[in-house]
C-alpha cells in the first residue's frame, strides 16, 4: 500500500485551524519547562536563558526544515514518510518505530507522574491505580474521534499558555519595579559568581538537557494532515515556533534569574514556584501543581494520538501488522490507539514493580530517540530539496539552503557526541543505541521472513 497522503479518504479532516494553532502554541510547554528548568539554571547560572535561546534556535530551524517538506508534500506520516522518500524503506521503518517507541514510553511515564501528583492529594489511592485511571480516560478520549483529541488538546494547551502568560506579566512587573516591594535587580545576572559561574562550556552542555524539554513541537505537523487546510496550517505552526520558544522559554528564564539570585533556585523544585514565593504570592505551589497536572494530561493525550497515527502509517506501508491500519467510521485507527495504550499500561505496571531497573532503562533509552529523529529530518530535507524544486512543489523554503541545514545537522551531531563524553548522559545514549539495534534487528527479521514467504509461494 502506498504512503498515505492528505487525500487518504479514510482520514477525517476534523481538526480545525484553531486546534492546530493551539497544539503548536502549547505543545512545547510541559513539566520540562515548569520543573526541569531548575536543573538548567543550577548547572549553568544566570546565563541559562542563552542556553534556552541556542537550543530554541536549533529546534526552530529543524521545524522549518520539516515545514518545508510537509508543505511540499502533506502526509499523515510526516517525517517518517520523508525519511522513507529520501533514504528508502529501512530509514522509514527505523524512524517510525523509534518515534513510536519514544511516545509510548513517554505515555507510560507521564501517567505515572500524573498518578504521583494526584496521589499527593489522595494518598489513600495507590499511584499505579491513579495512573491506570488516567490512561483509561485518555484512551477513551482518543477513541471517540480526532475532533475529541483536538478539543481536549485545545483546552489543555490554553490552560498552559494562560499560566505562562500570567507568570510573565506578574514577574515582568516585579522585574521592572512596577510590583510593590520589588527587590529584583539586573545585578543578579553577575553578582553571585558571575554570569556563567561554571564556565562558557556550561552553555552548551546545558543544550543536551534543554532540548529534551522542547519535544512535542513536531506533533503539530503530524496532526495538520487531519486538519481543514494541511499546507496552510503547517506553515502557520512552524512560523510561530521561534516566537513561542523565545517567549515561553527564554523570557521566562531571564525573568526568573533577574527576580532573585540564581543560587536561590533549587534543582528539582519548580523555579516558577520559587519565584512566585519570592514575590510573596500565596498558594503558588498548589496553583502550579494543577498546571503541571494539566501539562501531564496534555502529553498523555498527544502521546496516544501520535503513537496511534504512527502505527497507522507503519501498517499502511507494510512495516507493522496490516490490521493496525484499520479505522472506524470516524476515521480513528482504533487498533493503533489500543495497541499503544496497552504498552502504556505495561509501562505503568513495570514502574510499580521495577521502578529502578526496567522502568529506568525504558526512560533512559527513549530519552535520546528524538535527537536521532531530528537528525533524520535534517538529512531528509537536504536530500529531498532538489525533488521539491524539480516538482515545482516548494512552497515554504528553508532559509540558507544548504549551509544552514548543514549547520543545524552538525549541531545535533555535536550534541550526540557531547552525550558520549558526558558521564551523566552516556548511559542514556548507550541504552538508546541498544533500542535502535533491536529495531534494526526486527527490520531484518521482517525482511527475511517475507523473503521466505515469497520463495515458498513461488515454489
Amino acid at each position: 500500500m502506498p504512503i498515505q497522503s492528505e487525500h487518504d479518504p479514510r482520514l477525517k479532516r476534523a481538526l480545525k485551524t484553531r486546534h492546530i494553532s493551539m497544539l503548536a502554541l502549547g505543545g512545547v510547554i510541559g513539566a520540562g519547562l515548569f520543573v526541569g528548568s531548575s536543573a538548567v539554571i543550577a548547572s549553568t547560572g544566570p546565563g541559562a536563558f542563552i542556553t534556552y535561546a541556542i537550543t530554541g534556535l536549533i529546534v526552530a530551524l529543524v521545524m522549518r526544515m520539516l515545514g518545508e517538506m510537509a508543505a511540499a508534500h502533506p502526509s499523515k506520516g510526516s517525517f517518517v514518510d520523508y525519511a522513507r522518500m529520501a533514504f528508502g524503506k529501512p530509514a522509514g521503518y527505523m524512524t517510525g518505530w523509534l518515534y513510536w517507541y519514544f511516545w509510548v514510553i513517554v505515555v507510560g511515564f507521564e501517567a505515572v507522574v500524573g498518578g504521583q501528583i494526584i496521589h499527593g492529594w489522595l494518598p489513600e489511592i495507590p499511584v499505579w491505580v491513579i495512573a491506570l485511571g488516567l490512561m483509561v480516560s485518555m484512551t477513551l478520549l482518543n477513541l471517540m474521534s480526532v475532533h475529541s483529541f483536538g478539543e481536549a488538546e485545545y483546552w489543555f494547551a490554553g490552560i498552559k499558555v494562560a499560566a505562562i502568560v500570567v507568570f510573565l506579566v506578574v514577574v515582568g512587573l516585579y522585574v521592572f519595579k512596577l510590583w510593590p516591594g520589588s527587590n529584583a535587580s539586573f545585578s543578579h545576572l553577575t553578582a553571585h559568581g558571575g554570569f556563567l559561574p561554571h564556565g562558557v562550556t556550561s552553555l552548551f552542555t546545558g543544550v543536551v538537557v534543554v532540548i529534551f524539554s522542547m519535544t512535542g513541537v513536531e506533533v503539530a505537523t503530524l496532526a495538520a494532515a487531519e486538519s481543514e487546510d494541511p499546507s496552510r496550517n503547517i506553515r502557520k505552526a512552524v512560523n510561530t515556533v521561534m516566537v513561542r520558544i523565545l517567549v515561553f522559554f527564554v523570557l521566562a528564564t531571564f525573568f526568573i534569574v533577574v527576580a532573585q539570585p540564581w543560587t536561590d533556585i533549587t534543582p528539582g523544585k519548580s523555579p516558577f514556584v520559587t519565584t512566585f514565593e519570592h514575590i510573596g504570592i500565596p498558594g503558588a505551589g498548589d496553583m502550579l501543581t494543577v498546571v503541571i497536572l494539566v501539562a501531564v494530561l496534555s502529553v498523555l493525550n498527544a502521546g496516544l494520538y501520535t503513537s496511534s497515527r504512527l502505527l497507522y502509517v507503519l501498517a499502511s506501508n507494510d512495516e507493522a501488522p496490516r490490521w493496525m491500519a484499520a479505522v472506524n467510521e470516524k476515521g480513528v485507527p482504533v487498533r493503533g490507539v489500543i495497541a499503544s495504550t496497552l504498552v502504556g499500561y505495561g509501562c505503568v505496571v513495570i514502574a510499580a514493580l521495577w521502578p529502578d531497573t526496567v522502568f529506568q532503562f525504558l526512560i533512559n533509552s527513549s530519552g535520546t530517540v528524538f535527537l536521532f529523529v531530528y537528525l533524520m529530518i535534517c538529512l531528509s530535507q537536504l536530500k529531498l530539496r532538489r525533488r521539491w524544486v524539480q516538482e515545482g512543489s516548494l512552497k515554504f523554503a528553508m532559509w540558507g539552503h544548504p549551509w544552514l541545514p548543514l549547520l543545524v545537522t552538525g549541531s545535533i551531531l555535536a550534541v550526540l557526541v557531547n552525550m558520549a563524553f558526558d558521564p551523566t548522559l552516556r548511559i542514556s545514549l548507550a541504552q538508546c543505541l541498544i533500542a535502535m539495534v533491536a529495531i534494526a534487528a526486527s527490520y531484518l527479521t521482517l525482511r527475511w521472513s517475507r523473503a521466505g514467504d515469497v520463495q515458498a509461494s513461488n515454489a
